[in-house]
């Protein structure tokens, strides 16, 4: 099914996202009396491009916090839960696991999902910044939630930092969903919520695969340009 598309492309979102984020973060400084420092946790790679916008118009820090969504092995599309590096996980539907068969195939579906997430992770972290995340507005950026078990595992991860807060942002996400989102994190910015929704992608003019040098650039990028002042 198709739709009329939202954005142009991940860049165009980003920097639909960024002027509200920033908006919300001046007003916050204005009720609080307080400066709130923020950092750019992006979802690689799709998230990427869509959080250096956001970073770009902050002057803060652009990293990454890798999640990966664990694969039904029968059918890969199937996503059962969520996992990220640091061993945070998040199931879809514990019916699913009843007998210990079901537990055995869950670990090697778990365990493939971490495998996958580090790799990732070891790819791209030379690349990103030393922050201290500590006290600071943490703003997760996705290109899209669907499920939103990735951006909820990830969320969880970063509450182990001990920010002030992390915020779940991005360009779209189901309606239906939102009332879950709020659940994870302390403030929720979607620009969308279009219906019927489908998959992301539907909603870009172009939405091609980011590959993991596009992402490097990208963060190494933000690494010169600006925020340095916040890494250790």
């Amino acid at each position: 099914m198709s739709h009329t598309p939202l954005f142009a492309d991940r860049t165009h979102a980003g920097e639909l996202l960024a002027r509200v984020i920033h908006d919300v973060l001046t007003q916050q400084t204005i009720d609080s009396g307080v400066k709130p420092v923020p950092i750019v946790y992006a979802l690689p790679r799709g998230g990427v491009p869509v959080a250096a916008p956001v970073a770009r118009l902050l002057n803060c820090p652009l990293t990454i916090v890798v999640a990966k969504k664990i694969s039904h092995p029968e059918n890969p599309e199937l996503a059962i839960g969520a996992v990220t590096t640091s061993g945070n996980v998040l199931w879809a539907d514990q019916k699913l696991f009843r007998s210990k068969h079901d537990v055995r195939w869950r670990e090697v579906a778990l365990n493939k999902a971490i495998n996958l997430a580090k790799s990732l992770e070891a790819q791209l972290i030379p690349a990103c910044p030393q922050v201290n995340a500590e006290n600071a507005t943490l703003i997760l950026v996705d290109d899209g939630i669907a499920t939103g078990m990735t951006i909820a595992v990830a969320a969880t991860a970063m509450r182990a930092l001990s920010p002030a807060a992390v915020w779940l942002c991005t360009p779209l996400a189901p309606q239906k969903l939102l009332p879950w989102l709020e659940e994870w994190g302390d403030r929720t910015i979607v620009l969308e919520t279009p219906e019927p929704f489908w998959s992301v992608s539907n909603f870009y003019a172009e939405f091609p695969q980011v590959d993991t040098l596009e992402v490097l650039v990208y963060l190494q990028q933000q690494k010169t340009i600006g925020g340095i002042d916040l890494c250790e």
